[in-house]
């Protein structure tokens, strides 16, 4: 089968496997894992092969860039000491707890062997657990930590992969250098990313002096900035998933005054296709994996249980983990006192979401021929199938059963934030009223002040709760819809007869469709 053909499939799986996510409410990535999984047992379909340069170059670069794009930076660096925790210290004890279960129960794997298997399947993807977060809400803090620990802690799972891999091939390990190499290599990490989100700035700056910038190009440079990002970091012998976290994470706080409004709507919507899409086909070729192994035959069943067993373990590990990472280092008082610990409940969902996804598998497939690769490869795919199949589909039913929300005030402060910037442009309004002597120009001021000020009544009625007002807010808001749907009839009926060309319609449709998402 070819490869165009494939891509026409793949793309067409992705659309109805994401249906039948949206049906059922149930998170993507386990979706199409379960499909891909499905798919790898139908007669006639071809064994799928992913290189692993086309996922570490092609695939990892935007899915870390968009993660740090995303990030809240006051939330990361509020929880910078819990995120480091698990970043860091339980990708450490997890890679070295599975290394020595591997070499009881697998022997034929080695030390080294079963330390480069540790190191594979120890980062948990936040890729699975934010999706069911968009599912069910959750506080913000439990998000906040979940999605900062996906970002760093690939960079200490492929520091301690290298090595042990190296290990493996030519079997001599040092922990110093190691230890001396992660600080280099995640400083350094940083470092680039940095220069990265320095360079794209002072670059969108000077296209727009010498008017050469538009949203199309705008997109193009945040997407470039990515793969500039991952592949300077690797060129440079650092972190390149730092440096490409860091530069999305800088490169967003400043995108409000560097880019211009309609590259950023743009902008957006590019890149939430875009890596729905990257994500759809990752997943779907994690669950085809097991075609091969089944046509393995029974080194793939005798495997199975040590699979199942290192699963667990990984499973273990976090939650003993989490409880007294939680716990101890409030003993000190001044920490207490700056950050009590959290509830119980929101420890154990911390706890639960330590899935697999992508990183583990392209680590897995990035192997040398070293020795027993496919049984590592094997259990690598056991393990990220049961900790993301298992453990996602149960994480909304715990979340349920510990009746775990998002925080009460979310809506509320969202309507507060919207009337303090509307709030800010009226006084600009009338300052403006206040210099401005010209009739016209009062009357210009006057009518924007009259709509500023009926926006933040809409608002203030909004959240009072009151019936009589959640009514009138309501009706509100019905009204405006609307006049704007009748606005787009009317200019599609003058489409339709040809009186306006359909450029002109787009432009002006676009407008609408602004305005009516801008509908509270």
């Amino acid at each position: 089968m070819s490869e165009p053909v494939l891509l026409v499939l793949g793309l067409a799986a992705a659309i109805a496997f994401a249906i039948v996510a949206k049906r059922f409410a149930l998170p993507y990535p386990i979706v199409f894992v379960l499909a891909g999984t499905a798919l790898a047992f139908v007669p006639g379909l071809p064994q799928v092969r992913i290189a692993p340069d086309w996922i570490f170059l092609a695939i990892l670069p935007p899915l870390l860039f968009s993660g740090g794009w995303a990030t809240d930076w006051v939330m990361f660096r509020r929880n910078l000491r819990p995120i480091l925790q698990l970043a860091i210290g339980l990708v450490v004890v997890s890679t070295v707890a599975v290394a020595a279960l591997a070499d009881r129960i697998v022997p034929v794997l080695g030390w080294a062997g079963a330390f480069v298997l540790g190191a594979i399947v120890s980062p948990p993807d936040a890729v699975a657990a934010i999706a069911v977060f968009e599912r069910f809400a959750v506080p913000r803090r439990i998000a906040a930590v979940i999605d900062g620990e996906g970002l760093v802690n690939d960079a200490t799972a492929l520091v301690i992969y290298g090595y042990a891999v190296a290990a493996a091939t030519t079997g001599e390990f040092a922990v110093v250098p190691a230890l001396g190499s992660f600080v280099v290599v995640a400083v350094g990490g940083v470092a680039a990313g940095v220069a990265v989100a320095w360079i794209v700035e002072r670059l969108s700056r000077a296209l727009v002096r010498l008017d050469l910038t538009d949203s199309l190009i705008d997109t193009l440079l945040v997407i470039g900035a990515a793969y500039a990002a991952y592949l300077g970091g690797q060129a440079l012998h650092v972190s390149g998933v730092l440096s490409t976290v860091v530069a999305g994470l800088l490169i967003s706080r400043r995108s409000s005054v560097v880019f211009s409004p309609e590259s950023r709507l743009i902008g957006v919507n590019v890149w939430n296709v875009w890596i729905y899409l990257l994500n759809a086909y990752v997943f779907l070729a994690i669950g085809l994996q097991l075609r091969g192994f089944v046509a393995g035959g029974g080194r793939a069943a005798a495997l199975l249980p040590a699979a199942l067993a290192i699963s667990a373990l990984l499973i273990a590990v976090r939650l003993a983990w989490i409880y007294p990472a939680a716990v101890i280092p409030r003993l000190i008082p001044a920490v207490r006192r700056a950050d009590p610990r959290p509830p119980w409940s929101w420890l154990t969902i911390i706890g639960w979401t330590g899935m697999r996804g992508i990183v583990s598998l392209a680590a897995a497939l990035a192997l040398p021929p070293i020795a027993r690769r496919d049984d590592i490869i094997f259990i690598t795919f056991v393990v990220i199938f049961v900790k993301l199949v298992g453990q996602g589909l149960t994480l909304i039913p715990l979340l349920r059963l510990l009746r775990i929300s998002r925080d009460g005030d979310g809506e509320r402060r969202e309507v507060e934030v919207r009337i303090a910037g509307l709030r800010a442009g009226l006084q600009k309004i009338r300052e403006m009223r206040a210099r401005h002597a010209a009739p016209d120009e009062r009357e210009v001021l006057d009518r924007l002040a009259d709509e500023y000020q009926h926006r933040i009544e809409h608002l203030n009625r909004h959240g009072t709760g009151t019936a009589a007002e959640t009514a009138a807010s309501r009706f509100d808001h019905d009204a405006q819809t609307a006049a704007i749907r009748a606005e787009r009839r009317a200019i599609m009926r003058l489409r339709d007869r040809g009186e306006i060309p359909d450029e002109i319609f787009r432009k002006v449709q676009y407008d609408m469709d602004l305005a009516e998402s801008r509908l509270f």
